[in-house]
């Protein structure tokens, strides 16, 4: 008797370092795209940072978003040489403590010769734990994404020692320097070899914006029709847990609250945000109002210190003059509703310029709240901000002229009506992480069958 045995899941290795418990900015298209993954068909397994990492270095985890990934996803966390951030004489190895200068030597000269980046130790063991699993049950694709973009040679070189596709997801630029619009590297640079090799095979790549991707296509023309753009979204599933996002209203019998939800750095103009705040106040309509910091101050435990005094702040987390900016700390993932469903008007502050989106926006704009633009004009965030009837945008860093778009904001949380709300939220109803992630799906999908019919195998 004949049996038709059931296609087997096609198998995807995910080579994503900052995968939860992270709570590094990127780690949400991670989360999500593991996720959407697994739920549409998909054998899954993730390869991330080790969590003495997570813990020791970066200084903070979130519990709570780690739950919320797919129990069908497995994770594997390779490990990786903490040679770079090691301070702790005692906790040095028998080599680098006899020999500290040769031992530095020999790291560095694994940066200029191999790979420059600190994260080569954790692409090599990838390699290796891949290599094994592959031995023992086949991937059928790989997905790398960066940074850091050891990933990405660790899926050019797993493909070139078994074969298997990889696509490489760029959820920031490498070689470029986004805020200053210009190369990242000299010529010559080890990093534009290896960039070049891994797009030279890689059978797609992805990109966060338009403008990324035509940088891309600029200086590599060659493989300009394996590029595509994949946006950031955001997650209803996260979105809506704990205290929902309602449709209520401004309460008029109390001071107006201004938020910023995410990771401070060094790349925003955070004192123009402070000073046009400041100023903003002086309004009779924003007498009172106060502006909510939630979130973390820089991405290493050492940053928060710089952080709090580029917003004025002292060591409680309140401006020394009267109290008028907030740090309120890290929120999870899992209680983002609850921030806000608490404001009336949010901010956006970014750095750079035309090739930064943040993944932050398309979250601001599924709360239906008025958005406050910080940030230097011509950015690629504002071609998805384009259309959404609550931006307020002063389209320059200019103080008085942000303070003035704080103002409008505020009076527009004031008048909002129900429709006007609905209207906004309609356009964010485009930027899901469905919508978004459904085409790299389909992309990888065709990888597979393309592999599967070149090389005549089966696809049981």
């Amino acid at each position: 008797m004949n049996r038709t045995r059931e296609p087997r899941q096609p198998r995807i290795l995910y080579l994503s370092f900052y995968f939860p418990p992270s709570r590094a900015s990127g780690v949400y298209r991670a989360r999500a795209t593991a996720n959407y993954l697994a739920a549409h068909g998909w054998d899954v397994t993730a390869f991330a940072a080790p969590i003495k990492f997570l813990r020791e270095v970066i200084g903070s985890v979130d519990e709570q978003l780690a739950e919320t990934v797919d129990p069908r996803v497995r994770i594997e966390r390779p490990p990786l040489s903490q040679f770079a951030w090691e301070r702790d004489l005692r906790r040095f190895s028998r080599f680098r403590g006899m020999s500290p200068v040769m031992a530095s030597k020999m790291y560095k000269l694994g940066l200029a010769k191999i790979f420059p980046e600190h994260y080569l130790s954790w692409a090599a063991a990838s390699v290796r734990k891949a290599l094994a699993m592959h031995a023992r049950r086949r991937f059928d694709v790989v997905l790398a994404t960066g940074n850091p973009f050891a990933s990405f040679a660790a899926a050019w070189m797993i493909h070139r020692l078994t074969g298997v596709p990889y696509a490489v997801d760029y959820r920031d630029a490498w070689t470029l320097n986004m805020f200053e619009e210009k190369p990242g590297y000299p010529d010559g640079h080890l990093a534009w070899k290896w960039e070049h090799r891994i797009l030279r095979d890689a059978s797609a790549s992805i990109f966060v914006n338009n403008p990324l991707r035509a940088w891309h296509a600029d200086r590599y023309p060659e493989r300009a029709d394996r590029m595509m753009v994949v946006p950031n979204g955001w997650d209803p599933d996260l979105f809506t847990q704990g205290e929902p996002v309602d449709a209520g209203f401004t309460d008029p019998a109390r001071p107006l609250r201004f938020s910023f939800l995410g990771t401070v750095n060094n790349t925003q103009p955070v004192e123009q945000l402070a000073d046009a705040f400041e100023r903003a106040r002086r309004h009779p309509d924003l007498a009172g109002a106060e502006l909510n910091i939630h979130g973390h101050l820089g991405y290493f435990k050492q940053s928060q210190s710089e952080m709090m005094k580029r917003l004025g702040l002292s060591g409680e987390g309140s401006a020394e003059e009267d109290g008028a900016i907030h740090y309120r700390g890290p929120v999870s993932k899992t209680e983002v509703g609850r921030v806000y469903q608490e404001s009336d008007v949010l901010v956006f502050l970014a750095g750079g310029a035309r090739y930064v989106t943040s993944g932050k926006i398309f979250e601001y704009m599924a709360s239906g709240r008025p958005i406050v633009s910080v940030h230097a004009p011509g950015i690629a965030a504002q071609d998805v901000l384009t259309g959404y009837p609550l931006w307020f945008n002063p389209n320059s860093l200019d103080v008085d002229e942000i303070a003035q778009a704080m103002i409008a904001a505020g009076k527009a949380a004031r008048d909002m009506t129900p429709q006007l709300r609905a209207d906004a939220q309609t356009h964010a109803a485009a930027f899901t992480r469905e919508a978004v992630t459904a085409p790299l799906e389909a992309r990888l999908r065709a990888m597979v069958k393309r592999r599967i019919i070149a090389g005549g195998a089966e696809a049981s």
